[in-house]
Formats: C-alpha cells, sequence, structure tokens
C-alpha cells in the first residue's frame, strides 16, 4: 500500500461514469490542483501501476470488479482559468476536467457560436479533446478540433508540455499524436462575432435533447460512431432493435443509438448488448458499426 495521502483504496466508480456501472478502482485519486496530479501520477509511474484516466464519465464502460492500477478523476481539477479578447478573437483557458458546459456558458455570455455546439454534448474538455467530441448537425463548430488552440500535457517525466492544435491529429472521435501523457489544461478560441441567435439556438438544442434522447436514464451518451453518410440511431431502428434487451441493459425506445441502464443493469449486459447490435446490423444492412464508447478499465478478457 502506498503511503501517498491522496491515494484512496478500492474505490466504487458506479457513481463516476455515467451507466452507473462497473467496479472497484484498486487506487483512486481525485486530485483538485496540478501538484497534487504530479504526486499520485509521479508515484503510480514509480510503482508500475496501469493507469486509466476518468474524465467526465460519459462514453465509457467500466467494467466489473477490481480494476488493478490507478484510476485519475480528473472531476476536481475543474474550472475556467482566463477568457480574454485578443486580436479580433475571444480566447478561453480552462482545466482539463471543466464540464464542457461550463465552458459554453463563456461562449453563450459573449454570444458565439461555440456554445450551441458545446451544449449539446455531455462530460469534461480533456475529454473532449481525447474524442474529438462533437454533434451531428450540420452547424459550425460541430467539433472540437475547431475550436481547440492548444492543449497542455503533463508527461511521464512529470514536465508540461504545450502542444498546439496544428500538432494533434485530429479524426472522426479520436485524436493522437499528443501522447503520452495527461491533458492538464485546455486553450480554445473562437472569433468574435457575436450571433443575437445563439441564445434562442442554444435553448432549441437544449430542447431537442430532452425530446430525442433519454435523459431520464443511466446511458453512456451515444454508443455508435455515425458510419459515413449514414447515421447509426436510423440503422439500428431499421433493423427493429428499439427496446431490444440483455439483462438490466435496453436500446432506447426513444433514441436507438442510446443503451439504457433500466433494470439495474451490469457492465457486461451492456457489453453483449453493443455486440449484438452490432452483429444485427452487420447482418441486414452490411454496414460494421464502430463504438463512440471505450472500454475502461482493462477488459483483456473481451
Amino acid at each position: 500500500m502506498s503511503e501517498n495521502s491522496l491515494l484512496q483504496k478500492n474505490i466504487s466508480l458506479k457513481k463516476l461514469n455515467w451507466w452507473k456501472v462497473g467496479g472497484e478502482a484498486e487506487y483512486f485519486a481525485a486530485p483538485e490542483n496540478l501538484e497534487d496530479l504530479k504526486s499520485v501520477y509521479g508515484e503510480a509511474l514509480k510503482n508500475k501501476w496501469p493507469v486509466h484516466i476518468l474524465s467526465g464519465g460519459s462514453n465509457i464502460l467500466v467494467k466489473e470488479g477490481l480494476i488493478k492500477g490507478l484510476v485519475l478523476s480528473l472531476h476536481a481539477l475543474k474550472g475556467v482559468i482566463s477568457q480574454n479578447q485578443v486580436n479580433g478573437r475571444l480566447e478561453v483557458v480552462a482545466w482539463a476536467g471543466a464540464p464542457k458546459a461550463e465552458v459554453a456558458r463563456v461562449f453563450m455570455q459573449n454570444k458565439l457560436a461555440p456554445a450551441v455546439f458545446m451544449t449539446g454534448i455531455p462530460g469534461d474538455l480533456g475529454g473532449g479533446v481525447v474524442m474529438n467530441a462533437g454533434v451531428g448537425e450540420a452547424i459550425r463548430p460541430r467539433e472540437f478540433c475547431e475550436i481547440v488552440d492548444w492543449i497542455e500535457v503533463l508527461r511521464p517525466d512529470l514536465n508540461l508540455e504545450k502542444i498546439e492544435s496544428s500538432k494533434i491529429k485530429w479524426e472522426y472521435r479520436h485524436t493522437s499524436g499528443w501522447q503520452p501523457g495527461i491533458i492538464v489544461r485546455v486553450g480554445l478560441g473562437w472569433t468574435l462575432e457575436p450571433d443575437a441567435e445563439v441564445l434562442n439556438n442554444v435553448r432549441k438544442a437544449t430542447q431537442k435533447r430532452v425530446q430525442s434522447q433519454p435523459l431520464d436514464m443511466p446511458s453512456g451518451g451515444s454508443t455508435f460512431q455515425n458510419p459515413p453518410g449514414e447515421k447509426a440511431a436510423r440503422l439500428i431502428d431499421q433493423c427493429g432493435l428499439k427496446g431490444r434487451r440483455v439483462g438490466g441493459a435496453s436500446v432506447s425506445t426513444k433514441h436507438a443509438n442510446f443503451i439504457v441502464n433500466d433494470q439495474n443493469a451490469k457492465a457486461d449486459d451492456i457489453l453483449a448488448l453493443i455486440k449484438e447490435v452490432q452483429n444485427e446490423v452487420k447482418v441486414q444492412k452490411s454496414i460494421s458499426l464502430q463504438t463512440e464508447v471505450i472500454l475502461f478499465g482493462g477488459w483483456e478478457h473481451k
């Protein structure tokens, strides 16, 4: 057992992910500042523990049982650090654990377009960068790659490195080129072109989410990526899979790209249902659905 006072042992992760499933972290820490983050990250590296970074808890499926090593939650490393108007742009700097909704409010106060797309996606800034989060609607901006100026990464040698957006490889729901390490700060920007309709568009986007998504039940957010030229939800619906169930998990009857935990599901139920949906869509539509959801905690046997 480590003597680092910031580390906790055998902490359940059920309340820290959107699906409300999964097991316990062998070691767990939720640092509130950069020095504490360096301390626990350094401890894990010294002991050669696996390190699992837990962001806002959406778009992950936490495995059952004991998760070996350190689960590092960034939910306490939050807040907007600064916002400035520079050369006709609004530039915002925030901690990686800041909820997207918190940063969206800054853009909303300035009546800028990023507020609309950021209102529609869950989780925090660091997770948004990792998966180049975005929305399906044809709006601008619609993905993180359009608003990120730079990120700051804590490297395994515990030094910080600032990486410009142009050095990151941005892909659909994935980024690379910035690893290894932990994203700790994010710099975002947008041209100062206030739009009086932004507030109204945010309200419309929020209303649409409430009406079309099962926000009243535990889910991981959108389960599958949209294939080129297609919508995952439409394909799943056309295959007659709404309401399909495995154990305590079911395909939402409200939005087919959401798998909900409506009957005390286990993580294994959700994964089995994901695979069932993939198999059915492959058989009926000859399309391979890829998940947006990331398997968290080391699903070696899967």
